[in-house]
């Protein structure tokens, strides 16, 4: 007898990321983990501003939509710090709390034997989580908790496991990365655990780092960024603000000064380095110089990778009580300081034609340098392959 037709094969467990690398190196991890567990959506979530929670809520509506029969669970630090709103949402069908969400006994699967494959060219490596500090904007500690650290052996294995499986690039990633060590026996800096890395896998090619706190990177730190070439040539900075004041109400531990002063130590080093930066727009009690210091900065540090934030009140956060700067304007100030990162980078980009670059290919046709410039790959390039290319133009704002 034939088998009938209308026979659909099992859905696989979905896993929808949103939000920072942290939240994608630990969606690999619930890929991995729920491989077995039928038809479930998985909404890893992000609360960092007003806009990540609405979108948040638009990918729970879009998977129920696309998956109007299986089981939709939301994680995530929204999860958490808007608890009740997504509760309250008929799509979804139950909550696990963000720090319950890599514990197998949560989804009543068995523990994985190993690291999972990477779903991306890059094997994003969560070295740490939570963080200790109390900036006033940010809502943060309340999903993700105090900073915990994984210890050096755990990571290296992590790294060996994705080496095994032919990455060519590691990213170490975190909440607040340059507090990796301080809850650790004798307190190691993160550059003690760069240089493990480092000098454990002498074949590994790339290794990069996500978002730093500059006044945090160690001496260790600061040399293998300023000398080692497998240490990729791209520091984004925990940046926020370019004004004094603005910084102090954020409660952030830095001046614009300490910024300035690491980003021109480390060009006088390697000047190849390409900065990044995130900045929040319109914060409370922004008046317009505090604005003019926050376009500067970008010049300033040459900002080419820049993430842009209109500031959004948060729930239980000190700076949702104080004085709102008008949410147009706002809106205006975040898209001048898009504007003026947009300038800087395409002036950058400019200068980038004519260079020889070996890119790393990713799956969509395009590529990154060391210093994350995007490159438009010629047809055919296989993801995952590290291939030169000497740049010809720059079209659409890829370099091809």
């Amino acid at each position: 007898m034939n088998a009938p037709t209308d026979l659909k094969s099992p859905l696989k467990p979905e896993v929808i990321s949103l939000g920072c690398r942290l939240n994608i190196a630990e969606s690999e991890r619930m890929t991995a983990m729920l491989a077995d567990a039928g038809d479930v959506v998985v909404v890893n979530s992000c609360a960092v501003t007003s806009e990540a929670v609405r979108q948040t809520r638009q990918a729970i509506r879009k998977a129920r939509r696309a998956r109007p029969d299986a089981r939709l669970i939301v994680t995530g630090c929204a999860a958490d710090i808007e608890r009740e709103q997504l509760a309250d949402m008929p799509e979804v069908d139950g909550l696990i709390a963000n720090a319950s969400k890599l514990d197998p006994r949560v989804w009543n699967v068995p523990l994985p034997e190993a690291p999972p494959p990477p779903t991306r060219t890059r094997a994003f490596i969560a070295v740490q989580n939570g963080c200790d500090h109390a900036c006033t904007f940010c809502v943060i500690p309340q999903g993700r908790g105090k900073s915990r650290s994984q210890t050096i052996p755990q990571v290296l294995r992590e790294v060996e496991h994705h080496l095994d499986l032919g990455a060519k690039e590691v990213v170490l990633t975190g909440v607040d990365v340059t507090s990796w060590g301080h809850d650790l026996p004798n307190t190691p800096p993160l550059g003690a655990l760069v240089a493990a890395v480092l000098d454990t896998f002498p074949d590994l090619q790339r290794l990069r780092m996500s978002s730093l706190d500059g006044i945090e990177i160690d001496d260790g730190l600061f040399d293998l960024f300023a000398s080692e070439q497998r240490l990729m040539p791209h520091l984004h900075l925990s940046l926020q603000h370019g004004h004094d004041l603005i910084l102090k109400r954020m409660k952030r531990r830095h001046s614009r000064a300490d910024a300035v002063e690491l980003v021109s130590r480390l060009k006088a080093r390697r000047p190849e380095i390409a900065i990044g930066a995130d900045l929040i727009a319109g914060f409370p009690t922004e008046a317009g110089e505090h604005h003019a210091a926050n376009l500067s900065i970008i010049e300033e540090l040459d900002i080419v990778h820049g993430h842009i934030f209109p500031y959004s009140p948060r729930p239980g956060t000190p700076a949702a009580r104080m004085p709102q700067v008008d949410r147009a304007l706002v809106k205006s100030r975040a898209a001048e300081l898009r504007g003026a990162v947009a300038a800087q980078r395409e002036a950058w980009l400019q200068r980038l034609v004519g260079e020889t670059l070996p890119v790393l290919a990713e799956r969509d046709g395009t590529g990154y340098a060391p210093n994350y410039a995007r490159i438009r790959l010629p047809e055919g390039t296989s993801a995952g392959r590290i291939t030169t290319i000497t740049t010809q133009s720059l079209e659409e704002g890829l370099l091809t």
